[in-house]
């Protein structure tokens, strides 16, 4: 058994407690209509607070026994262990309600005077019950929630999958040809190389700043030897805020499509500034008036979504083209 399954939050338990609250509540008020000697305020008040103290006792009980016992003992036994706890739950919530209501000589508690003990019993067989049906609803839950992060997860890894591969095929490509004319050139831009795709083969979807900034930095170096030096990268971010997460090739990516639809065989400046939680990466070679999101911004943008760190916008004016990632406040 997956021990995800055993795992009840705080909103769990809540709704439990409410729910208990108006089961008591509607059972009370069916005592009170159908029975003359049980006609009394005080009849109502005992049925809810004995519904509330069952759901207290085993949202305190069952979530000790979850966290504390059960992952420390073999599965076979957590069963019984449940129903331990569980049984324990329904009898001391109903005990409890029993004598807080026989000290406050509520009529009905009276009553039952010789008879709780039996009915604390069978509450607590109840409570078992209704605790192994939310233990099926709550697995069933988390279930449903692992199988949908794995579809997200399964989502990135195809988008990260996409990005790249004609980069590597250029630096490979400009470094074989630099090996006959600069050999210690050709061996620095190998190194560069590795430097990238060990930080590439990041398996996190999310990875600080300071981390992505050192790839793009590597990278521009790396293709400035097809470029000859004419990509001049800015980077004017502060340290500060360097161990922000944001999804792993984001500012590359910009940064590749910049030289990609921007460079015009001239030099070509690309300036990467962070200001408010906005990311901005800014050129100023070619400009296009008409910005369509083409398989590289599409995979940003659908992968700023996923991740639900952001969004990505673009402005342009007469001389500098701009895309933006603006983020979302981090907790």
């Amino acid at each position: 058994m997956d021990k995800i399954e055993l795992k009840v939050t705080f909103w769990d338990w809540l709704y439990v407690i409410i729910i208990g609250a108006f089961f008591g509540l509607l059972f009370s008020v069916i005592l009170y209509l159908i029975n003359p000697h049980l006609q009394y305020l005080s009849t109502i008040v005992f049925s809810v607070l004995t519904a509330i103290m069952i759901a207290l006792f085993s949202s305190v009980l069952i979530t000790i026994s979850n966290n504390a016992i059960l992952p420390k003992v073999n599965d076979s036994f957590w069963y019984v262990i449940s129903f331990i706890f569980s049984f324990i739950a329904g009898f001391l919530g109903f005990g409890v309600s029993y004598f807080v209501g026989h000290g406050l000589a509520l009529p009905i508690a009276l009553m039952l005077e010789g008879w709780w003990v039996w009915i604390a019993t069978t509450m607590g067989f109840l409570t078992f019950l209704i605790g192994l049906i939310l233990h099926q609803f709550i697995a069933m839950k988390y279930k449903h929630e692992q199988s949908r992060n794995q579809i997200t997860a399964n989502r990135l890894q195809a988008l990260e999958n996409e990005l790249n591969p004609h980069f590597l095929f250029n630096a490979l490509n400009s470094m074989s040809e630099l090996v006959y004319i600069d050999q210690q050139k050709a061996e620095r831009s190998i190194l560069n190389l590795a430097t990238f795709l060990r930080n590439a083969i990041n398996k996190e979807s999310l990875i600080p700043l300071a981390l992505e900034l050192e790839m793009v930095r590597t990278y521009v170096e790396i293709e400035n030897i097809r470029f000859a030096n004419q990509i001049h990268l800015t980077v004017d971010i502060d340290s500060k805020v360097e161990q922000r997460v944001i999804p792993k090739f984001s500012i590359q990516l910009l940064v590749e499509n910049a030289i990609k639809h921007g460079y015009q065989k001239k030099p070509l400046d690309i300036s990467i500034e962070y200001r408010k939680g906005r990311i901005s990466v800014t050129n100023n070679g070619k400009i296009t008036r008409e910005i369509h999101y083409g398989t590289g911004l599409q995979n940003l943008q659908d992968r700023l979504h996923l991740l639900q760190v952001g969004k990505l916008t673009h402005s342009v004016d007469n001389t500098l083209m701009k895309f933006t990632i603006e983020l979302k406040e981090q907790r």
